[in-house]
């Protein structure tokens, strides 16, 4: 499955949204070693799934080393890409930022909510390159992490060998639950529109019985059509879906201009 990639990268920046101590930080750690001479990690201390590019723009970020360049940001996956490139590696800019591998989908409307996709976004905007990873599970205690272990480093490698590259759009990447031999492939994948999210709210009392929400997400994928990124999943095949940080509808653009003219 590994494939030579053309050359090296000189240096790339890791980071995820499961925090500094998640395994998948370690698989996306593997990807960048395998793609680059020089890997620098910067993740949150703690997890920040659900962020999406959100900026701590009203409180201190501490950086913590934990390692030969390897360090924890009291913040957001945004915050740590924006630690990384605007401080820590200021003098050497990475060439690519590696965000994940996040423990669950990122697909459809997940997109929007998600940190690993919003550290990816975020290194764009800055004018670097990113890329989002993320291993689907069924099973949370068994998350089958040796699928993107194996699978990920010649898919990224493959993108970075492609004409494309530096890209101006996001990979945004995501691994079947299945075992590394069941994986049937990778795929391109539209980014699909037919899961709906709707908002699971558990209220609680603490010991003081003062009243607390836990906030969860219950979505339905609908029926995706077969160029959607659930549909390829299902097919047993890794998925990319090249995302732009350009949101507009284009659609809505063209039937809008019928009712509005521009002044």
């Amino acid at each position: 499955m590994s494939v030579p990639s053309k050359s090296l990268l000189e240096r790339v920046l890791v980071t995820n949204d499961d925090g500094i101590d998640a395994p998948g930080l370690v698989i996306a750690e593997h990807v960048a070693k395998s793609i680059a001479k020089e890997v620098w990690t910067i993740a949150p201390a703690e997890d920040c799934s659900g962020g999406s590019r959100q900026l701590n723009l009203h409180k201190p970020l501490r950086l913590q080393q934990y390692g030969d360049r390897r360090f924890a940001v009291t913040g957001s996956p945004a915050d740590c890409v924006m630690i990384g490139v605007g401080e820590v590696m200021k003098l050497q800019k990475p060439d690519l930022v590696v965000s994940g591998v996040n423990a669950g989908l990122n697909i459809g409307g997940d997109c929007g909510f998600s940190g690993t996709v919003g550290a990816a976004m975020t290194a764009n905007v800055l004018g670097v390159p990113g890329i989002a990873l993320s291993q689907a599970w069924r099973e949370r205690d068994n998350i089958p992490w040796k699928t993107s272990q194996d699978w990920l480093p010649s898919v990224v490698k493959d993108l970075i060998d492609h004409s494309s590259w530096p890209w101006n759009f996001v990979p945004n990447i995501n691994v079947p639950a299945i075992q590394s031999e069941e994986v049937d492939g990778v795929c391109l994948a539209q980014q699909g529109m037919t899961t709906t999210v709707a908002p699971a709210i558990d209220c609680r009392a603490d010991l003081r019985q003062q009243k607390y929400y836990w906030l969860y997400l219950a979505k339905d994928h609908g029926e995706p059509g077969p160029e959607e990124d659930i549909a390829i999943l299902r097919e047993n095949k890794i998925s990319i879906s090249p995302l732009s940080r350009n949101i507009t509808d284009q659609e809505a653009l063209k039937r809008l201009s019928q009712g509005f003219s521009n002044k």
